[in-house]
């Protein structure tokens, strides 16, 4: 402690000559920012303004494209038929030319599975399904996974 009041009192003109000069300088860029507000306070003004308006405008814009959904849920009983037993219809199938293997394909198909999946439930290579699958929409003459499960079902080909 008394080391600082001995470097204090030894540099106390240096002390307060460094802190006379900060001083003068805060006091210099007070002045100047006075005059610069003073001098342009009309442009500070309508700049204030314009931020002011530009967050309004944004808001607003905001506000008014934000589209309104209101959710509803609506529950229906919708009747449902009696699952009748599935007749398989063997005539069709031998009308359209489509092979056992190619049924099983449509079957699967019709569970929901992919390419790769097939191939490996009947242990056969990728390619042997999208010949397959080709064949198929082909023979039923349609152009979609979707459809060619759509037209199997209602020529009773698969339940």
């Amino acid at each position: 402690m008394t080391k600082l009041r001995n470097a204090i009192h030894k540099n106390r003109s240096v002390i307060l000559y460094g802190a006379c000069l900060a001083v003068l300088l805060f006091l210099l860029r007070w002045l100047e920012l006075r005059f610069i507000l003073f001098d342009h306070a009309f442009e500070i003004y309508i700049g204030a303004i314009a931020v002011i308006f530009t967050g309004l405008g944004i808001w607003l814009a905001l506000k008014l494209t934000k589209p309104k959904i209101e959710r509803q849920v609506v529950i229906k009983e919708v009747p449902v038929e009696k699952a009748a037993t599935f007749v398989f219809n063997e005539a069709e199938m031998e009308r359209l030319g489509i092979s056992k293997r190619e049924l099983e394909v449509l079957q699967l198909m019709a569970e929901g599975l992919s390419n790769n999946e097939i191939a490996g439930r009947l242990f056969v290579s990728l390619n042997t399904i999208k010949t397959h699958a080709a064949n198929l929409f082909i023979k039923l003459d349609v152009s979609r996974r979707t459809q060619a499960i759509d037209k199997a079902k209602r020529l009773r080909l698969i339940p």
